[in-house]
């Protein structure tokens, strides 16, 4: 496959359909409709199911509740510093929520929480690269690229299957 050609599918989810890219065979996005600082769909490429098996699959089995990591590989597009949050991203717990402080922290960049913030907002592989696990300071639910309702989705499945109260 060439390496730079882009292709997308769009899967059903209980949070709305999710449009998966991919860039050379590898995962590089997942969008929700209504998504903010999504790119200009014109670069998603052609509609092709092929290359999303794995993609599909897990989430399919974390919707589901049976898988609460993923493995499938990522290419993420992004800035080095965007990239060094999206990985600290996913050393978030299943279940767990950290504020953008303790983000910023986790970088050793604690006094850059506004940048940490602007990171994660523009973190393009949602839902796999947890974004929805970051917090306000005050544990109210801030700012979520797919919207505020699909962040409380996420976060109280996760609680609920992980076996915690969300308290939000």
């Amino acid at each position: 496959m060439n390496a730079d050609r882009a292709a997308h599918t769009v899967i059903d989810s209980p949070i709305g359909p999710l449009t998966l890219v991919s860039v050379g065979g590898v995962l590089s996005g997942i969008y929700m409709v209504e998504h903010r600082h999504q790119p200009n769909p014109a670069t998603f490429g052609d509609r092709d199911t092929t290359g999303f098996d794995e993609a599909t699959t897990q989430l399919t089995e974390y919707f589901d509740g049976r898988r609460t990591d993923f493995t499938v590989p990522l290419a993420a597009r992004g800035t080095p510093f965007q990239k060094r949050v999206w990985d600290a991203l996913r050393t978030i717990p299943y279940g767990d929520t950290w504020t953008y402080g303790q983000l910023a922290d986790s970088l050793g960049t604690p006094t850059a929480v506004r940048a940490v913030a602007a990171a994660n907002g523009r973190n393009p592989i949602s839902i796999i690269i947890p974004c929805h696990r970051v917090i306000g300071s005050n544990g109210s639910l801030t700012g979520y690229a797919g919207g505020l309702d699909r962040k409380r989705f996420l976060l109280e499945r996760e609680a609920e299957r992980a076996g915690l109260r969300l308290s939000r």
